[in-house]
């Protein structure tokens, strides 16, 4: 199949959507369109100029309708966040913009992939707006924050990130939850690992949710790792590996949940986020997961329906 990918947002995170999704080799084509038709413009034409350096795929600019044609659409348009403020207070800001879009695709053949913020509630947006169904609706959601968890995980251990297996579900914000119960390391239970002190587990978690804020306090924005992440969900689901990853989508009966968008453990693969798993978790965690759910209800619920 060719594949086509489009970026709605041609800001620092787009551009490192664009870049990450390149060099993985994910798209056969992909184009970029931004409110700044110059600024899409000159990223297109800079990352096409470094075609000798990527695996073949024709980079050029596209506008919304244009990218009804493509498999996979990206929004990463809105503003970012401020040093301090969370990902919440982006809402009614990106809100509009989510709405927009989604309206602009409303029976789109593909999948759309939200990565904007606060990105669950604009997953959730989107739904309503396009219509589309849930599972073709997904959000880059704890992915990331699943992704620092291990690193930092990693670091602690002494061991590469890649050896940690552990998650972190709910809100990609605040409220998020680490699962520590069940995270393990070479199928070693990570709380029977060697060394390993519970009383540890707070303060990472608190360092997971801060992570963002502490990268913006010192250069105004994220988006390297968040390209990273994206090219890496846009590589499962445009080669179809049914790959398990924490994403957001509206959730339908999973964990006793529905009609709330936030990330649980989804099978990704062509047709979306088609099948979502329900992890292993504690009392402690399974309420802080309602928790977070609750809270992203209310943050749905204080925009309004429009």
């Amino acid at each position: 199949m060719h594949n086509k990918v489009g970026i709605i947002g041609a800001g620092s995170v787009g551009a490192s959507v664009a870049i990450s999704t390149l060099h993985s080799g994910a798209a056969d084509e992909l184009w970029l369109q931004d409110l700044n038709g110059a600024r899409a413009e000159g990223e297109a034409m800079d990352l096409a100029h470094g075609a000798w350096f990527y695996p073949q795929c024709k980079v050029r600019t596209a506008d919304i309708e244009q990218m009804r044609q493509a498999q996979v659409v990206v929004l990463a348009a809105g503003r970012g966040g401020r040093p301090d403020e969370s990902r919440l207070d982006l809402l009614r800001d990106n809100a509009r913009v989510a709405h927009d879009i989604g309206r602009a695709l409303a029976g789109f053949a593909g999948t759309i992939v939200v990565v904007s913020n606060p990105v669950d509630v604009l997953v959730q947006v989107v739904v309503e707006a396009s219509g589309l169904p849930p599972e073709r609706v997904l959000g880059t959601g704890t992915l990331l924050d699943t992704s620092r968890l291990r690193q930092m995980l990693g670091q602690a251990l002494n061991l590469s990130a890649s050896s940690v297996h552990a998650q972190v579900v709910g809100e990609h914000g605040d409220s998020s939850v680490p699962l520590w119960a069940g995270a393990d390391v070479g199928g070693v239970p990570l709380r029977d690992w060697p060394g390993w002190d519970r009383t540890q587990e707070p303060a990472l978690a608190q360092q997971v949710r801060r992570a963002a804020y502490e990268v913006i306090q010192r250069k105004g924005f994220t988006n390297h790792a968040i390209g990273l992440v994206t090219a890496q969900l846009l590589r499962s689901m445009l080669r179809g590996d049914q790959r398990v990853l924490t994403v957001s989508r509206v959730q339908d009966g999973a964990m006793g949940l529905h009609g709330v968008a936030l990330s649980l453990p989804t099978v990704v693969g062509r047709q979306g986020g088609s099948h979502v798993v329900e992890p292993q978790m504690d009392d402690a965690e399974r309420a802080a997961l309602l928790r977070s759910a609750q809270l992203l209800r209310d943050a749905r619920a204080s925009i309004g329906t429009d």
